[in-house]
């Protein structure tokens, strides 16, 4: 057993280990040059950096109510255009309901696949000033008045009592169909056992 307790087996730790300073500050010297070698060379491989346009507003209406209320069969095979939800071509993704797909395509991912960065270009003091005047001549070929208003509540009122006169005279047809049906003899019906299930209003 005290042989045992003496040679004990594994690594003699008991010094402590001094390590050459100059040693490990050449080592660190060679691996910041070869860093900045590389660096270098990588830099140049890329070229130069990809500069992305500013946002700019969509020139298109997103489409979201195209296929609302309509059923499809989906299998796991389709391919992604044409599963359930909205499909991203851009991004080849499909998002299942219409908030999500509007932060898709508001979203950082989707405008850096579109080539844009989510700065906004600074306009300039001239186009605010064309901007303006594209504006005021909007609102002059479209100058409201309140007679123009008048004239809208009037045409209102008169479609919307056009409305309930078109369902009031429905009504009525449906209820002279139901009169006109052709009665049962009355001995018939009481021969099959319909008698006592008509009403007596004649």
């Amino acid at each position: 057993m005290s042989n045992t307790s003496n040679n004990v087996g594994g690594v003699d730790n008991t010094f402590r280990r001094k390590f050459d300073r100059e040693e490990y500050l050449e080592r660190a010297r060679k691996r910041e040059k070869e860093e900045e070698e590389g660096s270098r060379s990588k830099s140049k491989a890329k070229g130069p950096l990809v500069q992305r346009k500013p946002l700019k507003h969509r020139d298109y209406e997103v489409d979201l109510e195209s296929r609302l209320g309509k059923t499809q069969v989906v299998t796991p095979v389709a391919p992604l255009s044409q599963q359930a939800g909205y499909y991203c071509s851009v991004c080849e993704c499909v998002v299942k309901d219409s908030a999500n797909y509007l932060d898709h395509i508001n979203g950082k991912k989707h405008q850096r696949a579109l080539g844009m960065s989510m700065r906004v270009e600074r306009a300039s003091l001239d186009q605010v000033r064309e901007r303006f005047e594209v504006l005021k001549k909007r609102k002059d070929h479209g100058s409201f008045t309140e007679q123009d208003f008048d004239e809208r509540i009037l045409k209102q009122q008169q479609e919307e009592e056009e409305r309930k006169r078109l369902r009031r005279e429905k009504k009525k047809e449906k209820k002279e169909k139901a009169i006109e049906e052709p009665e049962m003899d009355p001995d018939v019906a009481a021969m099959m056992g319909f008698g006592g299930f008509g009403s007596s209003k004649k």
